[in-house]
């Protein structure tokens, strides 16, 4: 019963949303999820049927499973996408979705790693081997850049504009942004791409990626974060650390620098103002000196 709604939704998520394979994969599985209930309820409605009560009979039934309140959370926040898609359609009039509350999530903010740390990371790379100079690159572009590891796995030659010191990233939904990059990654790439990397066999399909493996071909996300835990191990640091510690890392030196929230959002391509909210658990002390610089009224 639902299926045509199901192909027109994820025409709709590939079309005009822009997203990845796997957002529109995770996006289906979610309604997926939704009428494997009303199948089990059984209660044969169409989505324009479906009511507020229905719904939070729903969130009861995935709580019940034992779904964790972030993976409730995403997909009450797949529904609502799905209800958008069904009011442009008209296939409904009314959004059952706009009173269904989300559970309240608690931000866990993931470790950042302070300058020194991350230079105590760099440290422990081997610089003899081509290896350790494509990963010298790879870490000072994460962190100069601010990428997720995607960005850096698929990051191409072409997009890089060392002339005026941006570089182009692909982001999520194939959305492009323009990022400044620092004088110590170019140098860092440079030297890969013209001492490592001109001198490798490369892969059909893979020529313009910049960083390869041993056989010509793009890094995977695994062996990026393989590479990381291997190099926070020898540097005896006891945090968490992930790919990802880099880009939370870059967001945090810069507003505690005192670089503008926008400006960080665009280069970080957040959509939102609020995602990039999360980035700017500075510490109290940080705070006061802002508020003694700027508060004509703080003592």
């Amino acid at each position: 019963m639902w299926e045509p709604y199901k192909k027109g939704f994820k025409a709709y998520l590939q079309l005009e949303r822009l997203l990845s394979d796997n957002s529109i994969v995770a996006y289906l599985s979610d309604i997926e999820k939704f009428t494997q209930f009303l199948l089990s309820a059984d209660l044969k409605k169409s989505p324009s049927e479906i009511d507020l009560k229905i719904l939070q009979q729903f969130i009861k039934w995935i709580a019940e499973l034992g779904m964790m309140q972030t993976s409730q959370a995403r997909i009450i926040s797949a529904l609502r996408t799905f209800y958008k898609y069904c009011l442009l359609e008209d296939i409904t009039t009314v959004d059952p979705t706009s009173l269904l509350e989300a559970p309240k999530l608690k931000r866990v903010l993931p470790d950042t790693l302070s300058f020194d740390e991350i230079e105590d990371i760099l440290s422990q790379i081997d610089l003899s081997t081509p290896e350790g100079t494509r990963n010298k690159a790879i870490i000072e572009t994460m962190y100069s850049c601010g990428l997720r590891v995607s960005e850096a796995v698929n990051l191409k030659l072409s997009q890089l504009f060392f002339d005026v010191g941006f570089v182009r990233v692909i982001g999520k939904g194939n959305k492009e942004r323009l990022i400044p990059i620092g004088s110590s990654a170019i140098k860092f790439i440079l030297i890969y791409v013209n001492s490592i990397r001109n001198q490798q066999v490369i892969q059909t399909g893979e020529e313009d990626i910049v960083f390869l493996n041993r056989r010509g071909k793009r890094l995977t996300r695994v062996m990026i974060f393989i590479i990381i835990k291997d190099l926070v191990k020898k540097a005896a640091i006891k945090k968490t650390i992930s790919p990802h510690t880099f880009r939370h890392s870059f967001a945090t030196h810069l507003v505690e620098g005192g670089a503008d929230l926008r400006a960080v959002q665009e280069m970080l391509g957040h959509e939102s103002i609020t995602t990039t909210e999360i980035y700017t658990h500075l510490d109290r002390e940080f705070l006061r000196k802002t508020l003694e610089q700027f508060h004509p009224g703080f003592q």
